[in-house]
């Protein structure tokens, strides 16, 4: 039986991600031999499944007669995608994705497990029932948005993490694509198709961030937490002489494009730098809890004892680039994170003053969520 190279490639990188890859990453190694059509298909899959994981697995707990969490994770990955796009996929006949989920599963060595498949895809053709989109939210993260956010905004959040990021460019000071459309962020522009060409994509969030700092000419500039690089590139849209660090030597190298110095250092610890700098960025490593539109494993990865134990870490790399501040400096704390003990709670622990503070919630505002703070050392 043949099989839809798009189905099978979504496949594999659900799977990848099951085993721990990150879903952007398994995507672009499965999908580098595709057209644009069938890889525009297979990542609407694995996205899509990925944001729906509950919802999905609520619909299959009720046309299965085993627990879904006794399920075959290569079984039951096979029925979330399959249940996706009967659900959420017009360019999917149902009838494809039911063969399909069949072969894959076979294909995948579970041949005993192929009738059951088949069962529980025609019971909900058959019987499609109702499914409520909260249960695409982990139960314990909904509680906590309800608790800081109330049950309006909340919801909100929950239901903006199922949706598709938009795509937004970095411009800067050159000329926009004639397609492109404006944001009030100055040099920020949406790009809804097409190839960016000498633009790279970031999120609007993201771009809201580096403007706090007021960035001057030949101000001295420290960016802690910097790689992939997105906001460095920003903020080296003004001339500065600037240093870039990362915790990771391998994601610090990525950062030499730049053409700037760059560190590999583990800024939880006193720094190594020998100058104070007028301007630092601090974009902290957090939970993410504000990208899960973008990134929607997070949430199913994610527990408890881990916005607690990056706490700890922020609070420390937040101490130490205090610590390397000049007098009269600026310094922007940031996390894409939506959890007030990685985000207020960091900076009332502080020795500094808070000038300002931003908060983008999704739902409410476009793009990914992101707090951030300009801070003085006192």
């Amino acid at each position: 039986m043949k099989l839809a190279i798009a189905r099978q490639t979504a496949f594999a990188a659900l799977l990848a991600v099951e085993r721990g890859k990150w879903s952007a990453e398994a995507l672009a190694e499965k999908s580098a031999h595709l057209d644009s059509r069938d890889a525009g298909l297979a990542s609407d899959i694995v996205f899509g499944t990925l944001r729906r994981r509950g919802e999905l697995d609520y619909l299959i707990g009720t046309h299965s007669s085993r627990p879904v969490d006794q399920i075959d994770p290569t079984v039951r990955t096979a029925l979330q995608m399959a249940l996706y796009q009967m659900r959420f996929l017009d360019r999917v006949p149902d009838h494809a994705a039911v063969n399909d989920a069949v072969e894959l599963v076979r294909r995948a060595g579970k041949d005993r497990s192929a009738s059951f498949v088949n069962a529980v895809l025609r019971q909900s053709i058959r019987e499609p029932g109702e499914s409520d989109p909260m249960a695409s939210t982990p139960s314990w993260i909904l509680d906590r948005w309800i608790a800081q956010y109330g049950e309006a905004t909340a919801s909100a959040i929950a239901r903006a993490s199922l949706q598709t990021p938009q795509r937004y460019i970095r411009v800067g000071n050159a000329e926009p694509p004639p397609e492109a459309e404006a944001t009030d962020i100055p040099g920020c522009y949406i790009l809804a198709s097409g190839d960016p060409g000498p633009f790279r994509f970031q999120d609007i969030g993201s771009q809201a961030v580096v403007p706090l700092l007021n960035l001057q000419p030949g101000q001295t500039f420290l960016d802690l937490c910097a790689a992939p690089g997105n906001k460095t590139a920003q903020a080296l849209e003004v001339p500065l002489n600037a240093i870039a660090c990362d915790v990771h030597e391998s994601r610090a190298l990525l950062l030499l494009t730049l053409g700037i110095p760059v560190v590999a250092l583990d800024a939880t610890k006193p720094l190594p730098l020998n100058c104070a700098f007028d301007r630092i960025l601090v974009d902290a490593p957090c939970t993410g809890t504000g990208t899960f539109s973008r990134n929607p494993e997070i949430k199913w990865r994610l527990n408890k004892d881990d916005i607690f134990d990056l706490r700890r870490r922020q609070k420390a790399i937040l101490k130490n680039a205090l610590a390397a501040l000049a007098p009269g400096g600026l310094l922007v704390y940031s996390t894409c994170s939506l959890e007030r003990e990685e985000n207020e709670d960091v900076i009332a622990a502080a020795p500094a003053e808070v000038i300002q503070t931003m908060r983008r919630i999704p739902g409410q505002d476009p793009g990914d969520g992101f707090f951030a703070a300009l801070l003085r050392a006192r």
